[in-house]
């Protein structure tokens, strides 16, 4: 039996945070999801600051790249060179299928890079595969 894992959705777009939540909430396993909107809420929630000195540290990271302020390649490589998060894996969601993203997310130890369709069904699709291969097939932290 999986557990249900906690999922930290890193998004500024609410069209977004919407189909990514219900497509989880969908899915075969209960998982807790927070949602953070640009890199300082991002950062700010790993470290616990307020308003998120409540918060779990994650078991999964989605991390969108285009957010305001910071890019989402920074958050990521917040995450990869903290000691206390490096653990955490992170799959940039994102609509840029652009080569030199994908290797800049690599570059910096994502471990999973998912161009968002652009249809709400293939997207709906592409989450609960997230959710299947991530949390069933996988061992997290």
């Amino acid at each position: 039996m999986t557990r249900p894992i906690h999922i930290l959705l890193v998004e500024d777009n609410e069209g977004d945070i919407l189909l990514t939540t219900e497509a989880l909430a969908e899915g075969k396993i209960i998982n807790k999801v927070s949602v953070a909107k640009d890199d300082k809420q991002a950062i700010d929630f790993l470290n616990q600051k307020p308003p998120f000195q409540d918060a779990v540290v994650p078991n999964l990271i989605l991390l969108d790249i285009n957010l305001p302020k910071k890019n989402g390649h920074e958050v990521l490589q917040y995450v990869k060179d903290s000691k206390n998060f490096r653990h955490i894996p992170i799959i940039m969601l994102t609509t840029s299928s652009s080569e030199k993203d994908i290797i800049e997310a690599y570059n910096h130890y994502a471990n999973c890079f998912i161009t968002k369709p652009v249809d709400v069904n293939e997207f709906m699709q592409a989450v609960a595969k997230i959710e299947s291969f991530w949390i069933s097939v996988v061992q997290l932290p």
